[in-house]
């Protein structure tokens, strides 16, 4: 199978604070142009960076971050797939929010990387602790639905659906596709507009 199941992701974070942070700001609209995603990790928050010397993702200290923390409606506005490429091209492999649009679940959930939800109350401490440590290692478990740091255990919610395809390997569907490529042609093959399939 093309997929891989996901379940655990362990690293440090990087605390990202502020609600209602868009599409616009982790990628803006100029870095739209190729053709492919390579390179947009290069321009994750460039804006915002230019504009705060003290920008998270300028910090040295973050920079092998694994896990993002957030807060309420992370990546809203358009529905742009860029955002999660940036994300994970950064090097995110996970991101834990208050809450996110729905827009950029999806587009998270077709590249293997989970968002997960935990409480304001929760994250506040959190994301306090990650700015006073940097290289706190956290593991994020979509089996036990817990964020472990420092041996205390987080509570955090996942759909279940969502959740089910991560942890058996189905979140890639252009994989499952090609696994069983042979089912397509055979689709195609039937199908009269379809010719040299």
């Amino acid at each position: 199978m093309s997929s891989r199941e996901i379940d655990r992701i362990d690293g440090s974070a990087l605390p990202l604070r502020g609600d209602n942070i868009d599409t616009d700001r982790i990628i803006p609209a100029r870095f739209l142009k190729a053709i492919t995603f390579e390179g947009l990790g290069d321009h994750v928050f460039e804006d915002d960076r230019a504009a705060m010397a003290d920008h998270p993702f300028s910090n040295p200290a973050y920079r092998q971050a694994r896990i993002i923390l957030t807060n309420a409606n992370f990546v809203s506005g358009s529905s742009r797939e860029h955002a999660p490429q940036a994300l994970n091209r950064w090097g995110i492999h996970a991101c834990v929010g208050e809450s996110f649009s729905e827009i950029f679940r999806g587009n998270s959930l077709a590249i293997g990387l989970p968002c997960v939800t935990m409480s304001a109350a929760d994250m506040g401490p959190l994301m306090d602790l990650v700015e006073r440590a940097p290289d706190t290692s956290l593991t994020l478990s979509l089996s036990d639905r817990t964020v472990t740091v420092d041996g205390q255990r987080i509570s955090i919610a996942v759909d279940a659906a969502v959740r089910d395809a991560f942890l058996a390997g189905t979140w890639d569907a252009t994989g499952l596709l090609l696994d069983d490529f042979e089912v397509v042609r055979g689709v195609a093959s039937r199908v009269p507009y379809i010719r040299g399939f």
